[in-house]
């Protein structure tokens, strides 16, 4: 006579094939196990109220950045203002500042913790620096102390009132935590985006962009840098953007539980159902991939445009363009190559 047990188990071994992945992920994520942990995050959360937290985000981001760059005055204004353009005008102020608002209320409301943003704002602000330090022979310390006063003004704001989310919390207890974890996979999805982030700004400086930097760059120094240039030359720069896009894309992609999809049968489906198949159907790792490329590309490109035309003098609309361009299709390709990567 066979019991209830044994029956189930029959029934587990008869069903399809994705049935055993299923059934294993709801093992190891089991709802107990879930509910603890998020008991756990929720533990940790602010006690503000919600309506007042993202505000004090933005001051908080905002004082933290004029303090940082007060206390450092000393050490940078001897290289940063030769080739700073003031913000003299209200229209400037407003671009400027309403952008920084609007970069922390993507991540704010995108629900992203520190290690998010800060790995979003490494990637952002790193163009128009570079560009600084490539073709305008800014000291690289004053650099450092500026892109240091960037990231600790993002990230203590976001860590003090939002918990790490699980993977950066407790890597090894997330979903997929053998992928996350693993330390070749981790440092080759770095070398992948830091090479995809070095050609692509080899192929500009082969290319189109030394035109446009004699041209619409009107105090620019020097463009040697544009000539000169190596794949090895550029590698200490495209690492580090290389290891912040794995942290900001792959990271979370590859953690992001394994859910099964409602199937797709094209004989009953409506138009719009089909559509949304066609454009949308992908796995859950896949959406957030694809989500954190758009959003990485918008900001890149918005943020290196606004920097360089607005914050280095000489440079015209249609230079900044041109220098943001070259960074929105390395993060474009970086975006979808990881993307490629963590759905295989």
């Amino acid at each position: 006579m066979r019991t209830r047990k044994q029956t189930r188990a029959e029934e587990s071994f008869e069903a399809s094939p994705s049935t055993p992945t299923v059934v294993s992920i709801t093992k190891i994520e089991g709802p107990t196990t879930s509910t603890t942990r998020d008991k756990a995050l929720s533990s940790q959360r602010s006690k503000l109220p919600k309506l007042v937290q993202f505000p004090l985000v933005v001051v908080l981001s905002l004082a933290l950045s004029q303090l940082g760059y007060t206390l450092s005055w000393p050490y940078t204004k001897g290289a940063l203002v030769t080739h700073a353009r003031p913000l003299t005008t209200w229209e400037d102020w407003g671009l400027v500042v309403g952008w920084r608002i609007f970069e922390l209320a993507l991540g704010w409301f995108g629900n992203y913790d520190g290690y998010d943003i800060t790995a979003l704002n490494l990637l952002s602000s790193g163009p128009p620096l570079y560009l600084l330090f490539a073709f305008y022979e800014t000291l690289p310390s004053a650099l450092l102390l500026t892109i240091t006063i960037e990231t600790l003004a993002t990230y203590i704001p976001f860590r003090l009132l939002r918990p790490l989310s699980r993977e950066h919390a407790d890597p090894a207890t997330a979903p997929n935590a053998e992928i996350v974890t693993d330390r070749p996979i981790a440092l080759l999805t770095t070398l992948l985006a830091g090479a995809i982030y070095s050609v692509t700004l080899f192929f500009a400086y082969t290319t189109y962009l030394p035109a446009y930097l004699v041209v619409y760059f009107t105090s620019l120094p020097t463009i040697v840098a544009a000539h000169e240039v190596t794949y090895v030359g550029l590698l200490p720069v495209t690492l580090v953007l290389g290891f912040a896009a794995r942290a900001f894309i792959f990271t979370p992609a590859g953690a992001t539980p394994l859910v099964k999809e409602k199937e797709f049968d094209p004989m009953s489906a409506s138009l719009s159902e089909t559509v949304r198949w066609n454009f949308w159907g992908w796995s859950a790792q896949t959406k957030v991939a694809m989500r954190r490329t758009a959003l990485l590309v918008l900001v890149t490109g918005a943020n290196t445009f606004l920097q360089t035309r607005f914050t280095i003098h000489g440079v015209e609309t249609i230079g900044a363009v041109a220098w943001s361009s070259v960074w929105v299709l390395a993060a474009a390709l970086t975006g979808l190559s990881l993307c490629a990567v963590g759905s295989a």
